[in-house]
């Protein structure tokens, strides 16, 4: 994705800052809100002296507000798991002329197969398994109107592969087939469920959930990976190379 600047600031002479973007819950937005700013926090203790917040896009005002706090220069992070309609369209149309730089999202950032892949060998050895005997389901979003998230989700799959000598990897979507109860079908009892989305939403506390227990699946379900340990590390490490190749064009 290319980045968004719209103008260079004096970088030197700026307190480092950076807004921490996604989707939330339009329904009901204020637990979303509340734990993006857990994450922020969590963010911001890797990142010493730096202004770390968060703003969900369905909190009415929430972005604009926070936006009207940042200096020129600002990194603005999408919690999201692609470089899909609301990164690409509906956040940059959000900000307007604003001069912040847009990074990539979570989603394609190239450590995040390994903490993934760290997310689910634990998990095992939690369990007790082997990794040879797990058969490993990932959970993703999927759109019925462009194929990009299921090309990602099934690249992450290939990526994992690489990674870990499981016995099978499945991916199963909430919008589009194979649907997470049909991946879920016969995994079997030695099974994680990792749900491949940035935050937590209605998809992950209710649509995969009720898709797995309709399928009889019997595994470990995991927590969203945006909640994985290291991910705020990830982040804040993401951010701090931004900044420093800011400082030194």
């Amino acid at each position: 994705m290319a980045h968004r600047q719209l103008e260079k600031p004096n970088m030197s002479s700026l307190p480092p800052q950076a807004l921490i973007v996604s989707h939330g819950q339009p329904s009901d937005p204020a637990p979303a809100e509340a734990a993006l700013k857990v994450l922020a926090s969590k963010v911001a203790a890797h990142l010493p002296g730096w202004n770390v917040q968060s703003a969900t896009l369905a909190a009415e005002g929430r972005l604009e507000e926070v936006m009207d706090t940042l200096s020129p220069g600002a990194l603005i992070y999408p919690m999201f798991m692609a470089n899909g309609w609301f990164v690409t369209s509906a956040l940059p149309k959000r900000l307007g002329q604003a001069p912040v730089t847009v990074v990539d999202p979570l989603g394609v950032d190239p450590s995040l197969p390994d903490l993934a892949a760290q997310t689910l060998e634990a998990a095992t050895q939690d369990a007790g398994w082997s990794l040879t005997q797990t058969t490993v389901l990932l959970a993703a979003h999927g759109s019925g109107r462009s194929r990009k998230p299921a090309q990602m989700a099934q690249g992450f799959a290939d990526a994992i592969s690489a990674r870990l000598k499981v016995a099978e990897i499945r991916v199963g979507f909430v919008e589009e087939a194979p649907f997470v109860d049909q991946a879920a079908m016969g995994c079997g009892t030695r099974s994680i469920c990792l749900p491949l989305f940035a935050c937590p939403g209605f998809h992950t506390t209710q649509d995969v959930p009720e898709a797995l227990e309709k399928a009889g699946f019997t595994g470990v379900l995991l927590p969203v990976l945006g909640e994985a340990h290291g991910v705020p590390r990830l982040i804040a490490d993401r951010m701090q190379d931004h900044r420093s190749l800011a400082e030194t064009r």
